[in-house]
Order: structure tokens, then sequence, then C-alpha cells
């Protein structure tokens, strides 16, 4: 009787262990739903309320100023709540902004739109920073940078997911302006706030491993970990890859659509749209690709090799025309498995530093802002879309840099 009672418990506590990575892993396909729509709504908005690019840019500058705006709360949160807590808090801020969409579109307000967004961001703030380093303590350590790009795999089957949407329900080629433009943002955001609150609740009554619940009693000043971290030259590095990562893959997707529209003149926002679902999809099986080689190769070495392509990708695209398209398109596959393999490297051997390191690398994320905005600039400076694609290559020469030191074991 005991032995079967044994088995009964090993095998509810299987199916439950399982039931959480499922859920955990379902948090990266959300966000990417999140994070995607925002490329949808950059060109979206630019009608509603005709902007210029570096106006329309600032749709990711309101989105990404909450992750930075938030990291290190969640971090907090993360520390004394433990990582599901702070999933489930990510989960009911997401929700909530996503909710401040209909009001928004009622009042035809562009900074309500970007407030909405900030709300929505300081919640995958929360997503993020728990959920990375939940999905490595959920498994032995020797396996949690292949693990983690499995689980980050999910991430651009989210993506697509929201472009898919909006290129449906938002984008149309005869670009509609005013109130019927703010409206077609109602229903899918509805929609994305249902799920999420839904996954909130799910989350909630799933029983999690230990090291996923349990909170640390913590010893000394608050932000002490956050000085030892400013004192760790390779730790930072790999926060400045981080940041001019971002931006280049945020600036890319961004202005795909007007890309596209720009060197092929008729395609119209909505089948330009479908180029991007296509960028993501390459994404997507560049992640699955990327988890593969991850566990026969470096990831540094392989790291420095899909960086060094999309400098010259990059460069490709400034000359414009469908080759250009052809080449921005394909950034994406190699982009696959930089932000996860950037992640790991820099939070190896943290030790007790984790949370609040995994907090200050979606810090970073900042940088799809910032150099969104500049790209934008020069967009608007130069009167071509192409020169901004300058803005990403320098940023993969950067991340090329890191891993390249990264390889040599140097302190960056």
């Amino acid at each position: 009787m005991h032995r079967q009672g044994a088995g009964t418990e090993r095998s509810r506590s299987g199916r439950s262990s399982r039931t959480a990575m499922v859920l955990t892993t379902g948090l990266f396909f959300l966000w990417g739903v999140a994070n995607n729509l925002n490329d949808v709504l950059i060109s979206h908005f630019r009608h509603v309320f005709s902007l210029s690019d570096f106006q329309s840019g600032l749709v990711q500058s309101a989105f990404y100023l909450g992750y930075f705006c938030f990291a290190i709360p969640a971090a907090l949160a993360a520390e004394r709540l433990g990582y599901k807590a702070t999933v489930i808090l990510g989960l009911l801020l997401f929700g909530g902004g996503a909710l401040l969409f209909l009001p928004a579109s009622t009042q035809l307000s562009y900074g309500f739109f970007l407030f909405a967004l900030f709300v929505i961001a300081s919640g995958l703030a929360f997503l993020e920073t728990a959920a990375n380093p939940m999905v490595a303590v959920m498994g032995p350590a020797e396996g949690a940078a292949q693990r983690l790009n499995l689980a980050q795999a999910f991430n651009p089957l989210g993506s697509i997911t929201g472009v898919a949407l909006g290129a449906t329900l938002i984008l149309s080629d005869a670009p509609r302006q005013g109130a019927a433009g703010a409206a077609a943002v109602q229903l899918p955001y509805l929609g994305i706030a249902l799920v999420v609150l839904g996954w909130a609740a799910a989350l909630t009554f799933t029983r999690f491993p230990r090291a996923a619940m349990q909170a640390e009693a913590t010893t000394g000043p608050i932000f002490a970990g956050y000085g030892a971290l400013l004192r760790r030259p390779r730790y930072l590095a790999g926060v400045a890859a981080q940041f001019f990562y971002v931006g280049a893959q945020v600036g890319i997707w961004s202005y795909l659509i007007r890309y596209a529209e720009s060197v092929v003149p008729g395609i119209g926002a909505q089948k330009a749209a479908w180029l991007l679902t296509l960028s993501l999809a390459l994404f997507m099986v560049g992640r699955f690709i990327g988890a593969a080689l991850l566990s026969r190769f470096d990831g540094a070495r392989l790291m420095a090799l899909f960086a060094g392509i999309n400098i010259v990708l990059s460069l490709v695209a400034v000359t414009g025309g469908v080759v250009g398209l052809a080449a921005l398109v394909a950034t994406s596959f190699f982009m696959s498995i930089l932000y996860p393999t950037i992640f790991v490297l820099s939070l190896c051997g943290l030790g007790p530093l984790t949370k609040a390191g995994a907090s200050m690398i979606v810090m970073a994320i900042i940088g799809g802002a910032v150099l969104t905005m500049a790209m934008g600039l020069l967009s608007d400076l130069t009167g071509t879309i192409r020169t901004a694609m300058l803005v990403p290559a320098l940023c993969f020469a950067v991340v090329g840099l890191y891993a390249w030191a990264a390889r040599r074991g140097g302190s960056a």
C-alpha cells in the first residue's frame, strides 16, 4: 500500500510538473502576441493619427519604457514572492493594459493608447523577469540554455499569431483614419485580455516545483545586489549586447511594413504585414534549429556567426529593392538564438545575484525604444527608410563583438 501510494504521488507530481512547464512555456507565446502587434500598430496609427516615422515609433518607446521602469520592481517581487506569484502579477497587469485599449479607442487619443501600451509592458516586465530564470530552474542546470531556447521558440509563434491577428482585424489596404481606424483595435485587444486573465487563473491553481514558488530571505541593503553587478564587466557587457540586440530586432520588425511599402510601390500595408509574418516564421524556425545546434555547438561561437551574417544582410537592406527586402526578412532567421543566448551567457555564474541580474537584462530591452526612435529619426532626416537599416547593422556588430569576447572568456 505504501509503495502504491508513493507511486501515485510521484505520478501526480509528474503531471503537475508537466502542466506547470506547459503553462510557463505558454507565457512566451502570450508576450510574443503583444510584442509584435506593436509592429502592426505602428503602421496603423501612422495613418489613423497622421504621424511621421519618428512619431509612430513612440509606440515602441512607450512599450519598452514600461519594461525599463518595472524590471527592478519585478526582480524584487520575484525575490519576495517567488517566480510563480510574480508571473501571475504580470499577467494581471498585462490583461489590464489590454482592456485600456477600449476607452483609448473611444476617446480617439494617441496618448491614451501609449499609456495602455506602457501598462501592458509593465506586466510583461514581470513575466520576462520571472519566466526566463524560472524555466532555467525547472530542470538540470546543464540543460538551461537548451531548455530556455526551446521555450523561447514559442515566442515567435505568438509573434506570428499577433501579426496575423493585426493584419486580418486591424490593417486594410485602404488605411482607415479617425474613429473607424481607432475602433479596429478593440476586438483583438479584448480577446487578448480575456485569454491573459484566464491564463492567470490557470496558473493560480497549478502546482509548481518549489524552486519556482519560494521566496528568498535577503540580507543587507535592498539594492546591494545591483551594486555588485555593476562591478562585473563581463556581465555589463552582456547587458549592453542585449540593449543593442533588442534595438535591432524591434527596429527591423517595427519598420518592415513601412520598408516594404517604400521599396515595393503598391504592395499595401496588409500585404506587407504578411511579409512580416513570414519574417517571424523564419525567426521561429531559427529558434528550433538553434536549440538543436546549441546541443552540439558552443553558444558564443554560434552567436558570433549569426551576428556576422546579419551585419551583411542589414547592409544589403540599405540598398533597397526586392533584394534588400528579402535580406531584411532573412535577418529574422539569424536573430533567432541571440536573445536567449545572451541572456544565459550573461547570467552564468551569478549565483544569488541571478534575479537581480535577470532584471537588469530585461531593463536592457529599453534598446527597443531608443534605437527604434533613432531609426525613425534617421528615416525622417534622410527621407528614406532604407538608410535607417544602418542602425541594426551597427547593433549586430556590437553583439558580434560580445560573442567574440565571450568565446575568448575575457571580461569584454
